[in-house]
């Protein structure tokens, strides 16, 4: 199965087009995981069984696991959604963006080591930083486009043959670089009129979507700029809100997670009839 069916599957199976970012950051762990051998994986572990369900993809970030030269965890949650929820892709947010045989070997790390679906993949050295990637026919490339930080405006608005480079990138991924059918972008849900903009010219690509939750971007907006004609289309994700939601109660941090992640896909969900 590829990457993007894979993710048709997971719209359809879960109703949700949640996408749970995997940022871990040690200094956010609950005081119980203190002092705990393979700490990242035991809190990641729990993120994971407390939300598959209620997910469309998970997407770990590569920097907080290597940082701590932790890149065997990321490995073994790899391996363990791979085995224990096989339906939910896997995207490496590594955001590579080189050429030659360092993208083969940047590709053969996501695909191999960590046997990822997807890898986020950065097109400012152009198609020739892209191509390694989809050499696995089975894999998907998701090419950053507009990016969610306020800074992405700083290149990502310079004109281009009359448009915004943004736009620019869209139209080259969907009409030239998307031969295999396997590409995605990644699009900020920070700036929904952009979102907007891009989901009009890509048609029903796939489009991951960060900037909701702890960088604010609302959902009823992101949502009506974002989904195709069926209702799907994105890969809405949420890291931090979720990973660290406060807990209430007698809540464990695994169910405060999930009480979140429940919220969150509810909220995305009400607005896409």
């Amino acid at each position: 199965m590829t990457f993007i069916e894979k993710l048709n599957a997971a719209w359809a199976e879960n109703q949700s087009l949640l996408c749970v970012g995997l940022d871990p950051d040690i200094s956010r762990f609950p005081a119980e995981l203190a002092g705990k051998p393979d700490v990242i994986f035991t809190f990641c572990k729990a993120m994971i069984d407390a939300t598959a369900d209620l997910a469309c993809s998970f997407k770990p970030q590569i920097a907080y696991f290597a940082a701590l030269r932790a890149e065997d965890q990321l490995e073994a949650l790899c391996r363990y959604i791979k085995t224990t929820y096989p339906a939910i892709p896997v995207i490496l947010d590594a955001k590579r963006g080189d050429i030659g045989a360092t993208a083969e070997q940047y590709a053969r790390e996501a695909f191999e080591r960590y046997a990822a679906d997807a890898v986020t993949v950065n097109p400012y050295m152009g198609f020739d930083s892209v191509a390694p990637y989809m050499e696995w026919k089975d894999k998907g490339a998701i090419v950053l486009c507009r990016t969610s930080n306020a800074g992405g405006s700083d290149l990502q608005f310079l004109a281009v043959g009359g448009v915004p480079l943004y736009q620019h990138v869209a139209k080259l991924v969907v009409e030239k670089w998307n031969t295999n059918g396997q590409c995605a972008l990644v699009v900020g849900a920070t700036f929904p009129d952009e979102l907007a903009q891009v989901r009009n010219i890509v048609g029903d690509m796939p489009l991951l979507v960060p900037g909701i939750g702890a960088q604010g971007g609302d959902i009823a907006a992101t949502v009506a700029a974002g989904k195709t004609a069926n209702g799907t289309g994105m890969m809405i994700n949420s890291s931090r809100a979720i990973l660290y939601a406060k807990t209430s109660g007698n809540e464990t941090f695994a169910e405060a997670a999930r009480r979140v992640a429940i919220e969150t896909r509810d909220a995305i969900n009400q607005h896409r009839a």
